[in-house]
């Protein structure tokens, strides 16, 4: 078939146009829905800051015994879908001066987006990657992450100060060099909170990452000094108003000061909720879509 010189010119223009889209990674829309009306907060009690702070219902005898099949170990059968451990792996990975113990979830490379989560004190990989306890939560997260081409990793932490601090900062290192340009969110829970704290002081983990996420966890009063209050890093925090162990006023008053200071930051307090509750009841979906995936 013989072609002209205006045919081939175009055709070779929009293989060029096709080869470069293939090259770049797909910019990350707004995660898709996942059992939303399951895991989507129910009546809010209180909002103020644009919605940016919410006080959402919670009931120990709805949101765990009427959620769970054995309360708090194992979750009813419509909460979780288990297809999603075909794409987990456990794995050892070499990212900073020792070895560290990860369960994956999703592509290794590639990924439209990572998120890592952060145990706390007596936890390790294992919690985070858990499908059954937490009402589900964890299943939740593993598949909006699979759905949409993201990847999540679950840690084991051995140490909460400046060595654990830096195998995070290296897992965050990786997790930018297996998926080039991507964002990169942080999520720590309790006392796993001192990594999340830890690392907003790395100043190249920061520039790495898309948000934070501190879940049940202390207030840190010097983040006003750090790398990534700097960098104006997005904050979500979510807590129980009955929280024994980080008492949710310590955190309410950080994340107002933040407020006042303009700082993107959003804040969920469930109403009665103890030291668990932000793990249980965090809609994974609605905070990494509010720090935002692109």
């Amino acid at each position: 078939m013989h072609l002209s010189t205006a045919h081939l010119i175009h055709r070779v223009f929009f293989t060029c146009i096709a080869a470069i889209a293939l090259a770049v990674p797909a910019k990350a829309a707004p995660l898709k829905p996942y059992k939303d009306a399951l895991f989507s907060y129910g009546t809010v009690l209180e909002t103020a800051d644009g919605g940016d702070y919410r006080v959402v219902d919670y009931q120990e005898m709805r949101d765990i015994n009427g959620r769970d099949q054995e309360p708090e170990r194992r979750a009813k059968r419509a909460y979780v879908s288990l297809g999603v451990k075909g794409a987990q792996a456990n794995e050892t990975l070499a990212v900073g001066s020792r070895p560290l113990d990860v369960t994956r979830t999703g592509s290794a490379s590639g990924a439209a987006f990572t998120v890592i989560f952060i145990h706390g004190r007596g936890g390790d990989r294992r919690l985070g990657a858990n499908d059954w306890s937490f009402g589900g939560n964890f299943n939740r997260l593993k598949n909006l992450a699979v759905d949409n081409g993201g990847v999540y990793y679950a840690p084991s932490i051995r140490f909460f100060d400046d060595a654990g601090v830096a195998d995070i900062a290296g897992l965050i290192a990786y997790a930018r060099q297996q998926s080039p340009g991507r964002p990169v969110v942080l999520a720590c829970a309790s006392m796993g909170s001192f990594i999340c704290w830890g690392i907003t002081r790395d100043k190249q983990a920061v520039a790495s990452l898309k948000g934070m996420m501190i879940m049940g966890g202390p207030a840190d009063p010097a983040f006003m000094k750090s790398a990534a209050y700097k960098r104006k890093l997005p904050v979500f925090f979510s807590h129980g108003s009955a929280d024994s162990v980080y008492p949710a006023a310590d955190q309410i008053a950080l994340y107002r000061s933040l407020k006042t200071a303009k700082y993107p930051s959003r804040m969920v307090l469930f109403q009665t909720g103890s030291h668990g509750t932000p793990v249980r009841m965090t809609d994974w979906r609605d905070a990494l879509n509010w720090i935002g995936l692109d």
